[in-house]
């Protein structure tokens, strides 16, 4: 009877194994398929940027940019015109081409991706039209100063209107910031998760799981706002109004998470893995959205860590940009999931059993 019983669960031991293995090997391949696919040939698709030109200049110019569908050109009348733009971040930059010597514009910290691309596109158009130029030169014979020469081979003038902080030099801290509010949210659902079920289900429950979410949403951006302090990231901000974006982030994160599993058991945390293993990798904070394809681009956008990072971004460095629709879609999140979250907090259940815990309200 025991040799039966230890064969029976060597076999049930080999079988558990092998799904755990055949279950861990599928999720890592679509992982790395997903990952790659948003990012191993991150290339520009319609990105903003702007053109001061004369009428003259502005077809030719703008037919070289969309040609290949990487930029998308809207036309300003002057530099201070097209410089506000990019500071209300409506587009990542821009060349004004209308006086004696061309200038660009960038925002670096919109995206050092964006910048660099705008930086070697304009570097290499300027240097083929200088070659041009000197070409003809040669070509009809003309005898070309020193000067000339210097002007025509000299680094073409750049300027960064809203330029990264020296410390962040790479952009790289909205998306470990996200990350770590991601992260820290899906193990807070759990633990609500777990904790708040064994309770009787009331209005009382309801109301206490609705304050813990809100209170760890507070304390996690509390959390995020210091930690931040202590690497020189985001100094000069509205310290308040990041503590509000912070929170509803991570009240965006943790109510949708505590709602799905409210409805559906332990397994709703698994929306809370999704913003972390799916989410951060679209949120366009490494990646920026116009360099993903179409459908990342449009998921995160509409996921709390795509809307969280764009407010973060545009409230530290783009004040004159408009943050509103990112903070309707983290509200939306916050409110839809805080709501699922009293409302099966209130309906009693069928076993109706007696609390474990005694909440005291």
């Amino acid at each position: 009877m025991g040799d039966d019983n230890e064969i029976g669960s060597v076999k049930q031991f080999r079988r558990f194994a092998l799904v755990v293995c055949v279950v861990g090997v599928l999720v890592q391949l679509l992982l790395t398929a997903y990952y790659l696919g948003m990012g191993h040939r991150a290339a520009p698709h319609d990105l903003p940027v702007g053109l001061v030109a004369r009428a003259d200049q502005r077809e030719s110019i703008t037919a070289m940019l969309t040609e290949s569908g990487a930029f998308a050109v809207s036309d300003y009348a002057s530099a201070d015109a097209l410089t506000a733009a990019v500071r209300r971040r409506e587009v990542y930059g821009g060349v004004d081409v209308s006086g004696t010597e061309p200038v660009l514009y960038v925002a670096g910290a919109a995206g050092p991706s964006a910048a660099s691309l705008l930086r070697t596109t304009y570097s290499d158009v300027m240097q083929q039209q200088k070659a041009s130029q000197l070409a003809t030169m040669a070509a009809n014979g003309d005898t070309v100063s020193i000067a000339v020469t210097e002007s025509l081979i000299a680094t073409p003038q750049v300027t960064d209107v809203v330029p990264l902080p020296a410390d962040d030099v790479n952009g790289a801290s909205l998306g470990f910031l996200t990350q770590a509010l991601s992260l820290g949210g899906t193990i807070a659902s759990i633990g609500l998760g777990r904790l708040i079920p064994r309770t009787r289900r009331s209005w009382r429950r309801g109301v206490a799981h609705l304050a813990t979410l809100i209170i760890y949403a507070v304390g996690s951006a509390a959390a995020v706002l210091w930690s931040m302090t202590w690497f020189g990231v985001g100094e000069g901000a509205d310290l308040p109004e990041m503590l509000c974006i912070f929170s509803l982030i991570s009240l965006a994160v943790t109510g949708s998470t505590a709602g799905a599993v409210a409805l559906v058991g332990p397994a709703g945390a698994l929306v809370g893995a999704f913003y972390f293993t799916i989410g951060t990798v679209i949120s366009g904070a490494s990646i920026l959205p116009e360099f993903l394809p179409a459908f990342g681009r449009e998921l995160g956008e509409h996921l709390p860590t795509g809307a969280g990072v764009q407010a973060v971004r545009d409230n530290l460095y783009f004040p004159d940009a408009p943050i509103g629709s990112h903070l309707t879609i983290l509200t939306l999140y916050s409110a839809i999931g805080c709501l699922i979250v009293l409302i099966t907090n209130i309906l009693p259940n069928r076993s109706d059993r007696t609390s474990e815990v005694d909440l005291g309200l």
